[in-house]
């Protein structure tokens, strides 16, 4: 199958040549070999460098740096490579203000992405909740790889917007599998929209990783605790974190070298117990770990009897800054994410808190 590239205007004489070369090249990926979809979506996401109308300005779309998923723009972060090893999971976002909602590439334009651009087979679909969608992918190019929290650009044949969610598995699963999950709520979105109405098992699309939002400690770095704050489907990139947490946790007992994780505490909240994704993978790691791991499920709009098994951990009404302020410590970073509310209220809460700034790190998705 052929996939034609994006009709729209480059921004520059460059950028007309880079496109014109750039079917060239596509002919030449595809002579050697490399898969129609592959090659196409490696050429997109590589060439997307065009003018588009935003309100009433004119906006260029850098090559290979196009944007997340949570809707957070980084602009207090540096490079990541000019970032001490220790911190360098440690980034600030805000809001882009904007007449419109931008879509994901303006959004994340700005945000550090790989060169790698994947081919992916879709090899598993569940549904997590009512609303939400569970894909397992199998990654094709070897050198993909990513950091417990980030996201991936989600390219898919025939839909013009580009989607991009967040990663709810951890960096472990792709070494061992080469699979990666993602958990994909319902919304009008084409891309959310395809996943939930069109995607099949052995659906392909292409993937590619980005986010300043993550968690990566080197076996040298000082022992961390975490908070881990989450609302509704901002649980997808504190998952990831968690479950690598868990794995952080297996290798040094088992071996005695690496990382020394400090204790982890997830609060997570969601209008009732059928949308607190991901509840038994949660308390599998809480009963596996039970000095190590904690979690507090916040419910606000429960209507059903809380089942006996969810019950210990159930809290009806939202997550209150008393907790918060509980797990304040020099040793602890704040992970939140959430709705753009959710994430203000508790960013402030604990900077009036004193928390340093660098212990802050939050995502907010749209």
């Amino acid at each position: 199958m052929e996939y034609g590239f994006c009709s729209r205007v480059y921004a520059s004489h460059r950028g007309r040549r880079k496109l014109s070369s750039a079917r060239a090249e596509l002919g030449a990926k595809q002579a050697a070999g490399l898969g129609a979809l592959q090659t196409y979506v490696l050429l997109w996401a590589e060439f997307r460098y065009y003018s588009y109308q935003a309100g009433s300005t004119m906006v260029g779309v850098v090559p290979r740096l196009l944007r997340g998923p949570l809707g957070a723009i980084f602009t207090q972060a540096a490079p990541l490579r000019s970032v001490p090893s220790a911190l360098r999971h440690l980034t600030r976002s805000s809001v882009m203000k904007s007449e419109r909602r931008p879509d994901h590439l303006e959004r994340t334009a700005d945000v550090v992405r790989q060169e790698v651009v994947s081919a992916a087979k879709v090899c598993g679909v569940a549904s997590e909740s009512p609303s939400v969608k569970r894909l397992r992918l199998l990654i094709a190019d070897k050198d993909f790889s990513f950091k417990a929290g980030q996201w991936v650009d989600f390219f898919i044949p025939g839909v013009s917007v580009v989607g991009g969610f967040s990663i709810c598995s951890s960096p472990r699963l792709l070494e061992q599998e080469r699979m990666i999950e993602l958990a994909v709520k319902h919304t009008s979105h084409p891309p959310a929209l395809w996943i939930h109405n069109q995607c099949t098992l052995d659906s392909e699309v292409a993937v590619r990783v980005g986010g300043e939002f993550f968690f990566d400690p080197q076996p040298a770095d000082a022992s961390r605790n975490l908070v881990l704050i989450a609302g509704g489907v901002g649980i997808n990139p504190l998952l990831s974190i968690l479950r690598h947490a868990a794995d952080l946790l297996r290798g040094r007992a088992s071996t005695g070298r690496g990382y020394e994780m400090g204790t982890v505490r997830l609060l997570y909240s969601a209008k009732d117990t059928s949308e607190l994704l991901f509840k038994k993978n949660i308390l599998d790691l809480v009963n596996e770990f039970p000095e190590k791991i904690a979690c507090s499920l916040h419910v606000t709009k429960q209507t059903t009897q809380i089942t006996a098994d969810l019950r210990p951990y159930i809290t009806e009404g939202r997550i209150t800054q008393k907790e918060i302020r509980d797990h304040i410590s020099k040793e602890t970073l704040f992970y939140i994410c959430g709705p753009p509310p959710m994430t203000d209220f508790f960013s402030k809460e604990l900077e009036s808190s004193r928390v340093p700034r660098e212990h802050i790190c939050f995502e907010k998705w749209w």
